[in-house]
């Protein structure tokens, strides 16, 4: 077993571990009484993220490791599990909002607004450098910017439409 299989495997563990524990942390949101915004772009950001890691697995499997992309990719991961971790019952892969709640401002949320996103824009230009794709990196850099746009503009609403006055 070859170590970018190893990486690979771990980051679609990862990634559907992270579905599991946001299906469940949805759940207990909506009958908390929490409210779903913006459905309709959930599909392609799951599109975006399969292709991405898929397009790694296709084409990164044989190539060679670069350890300066490899350790950055290490260090945004640590900054993924700050998140996860800041939000905690809060985080799902959706956008699920609490009227009433207020935002959480622990952990890197007290230095961004969506450091989530931040991660995430990372992880994507990241990782495939790490086998030396830097087309792949571009490619889904430019998409999931673009995703992003609409996704952070969605959130961004439900979050100020559902804040204590």
């Amino acid at each position: 077993m070859t170590l970018n299989i190893v990486i690979l495997a771990l980051v679609t563990i990862q990634r559907l571990g992270e579905l599991i524990v946001s299906r469940r942390n949805t759940k207990r949101l909506l009958e908390q009484g929490a409210r779903e915004f913006a459905p309709a772009h959930y599909p392609l950001i799951v599109a975006l993220h399969t292709a991405w890691l898929a397009s790694l697995w296709w084409l990164g499997v044989s190539r060679p490791i670069d350890p300066f992309w490899l350790a950055a990719f290490i260090l945004i991961e640590i900054g993924r599990i700050w998140v996860f971790a800041s939000l905690g019952e809060r985080w799902t892969t959706r956008i699920i909002v609490v009227a009433g709640e207020t935002l959480v401002r622990r952990g890197p949320y007290r230095f961004l607004n969506h450091p989530n996103y931040a991660v995430v824009v990372a992880e994507i230009a990241v990782l495939p450098l790490v086998f030396g794709l830097w087309r792949v990196a571009l490619i889904f850099s430019v998409l999931n910017a673009a995703v992003l746009a609409v996704r952070i503009r969605e959130e961004d609403r439900a979050l100020s439409a559902c804040q204590p006055r």
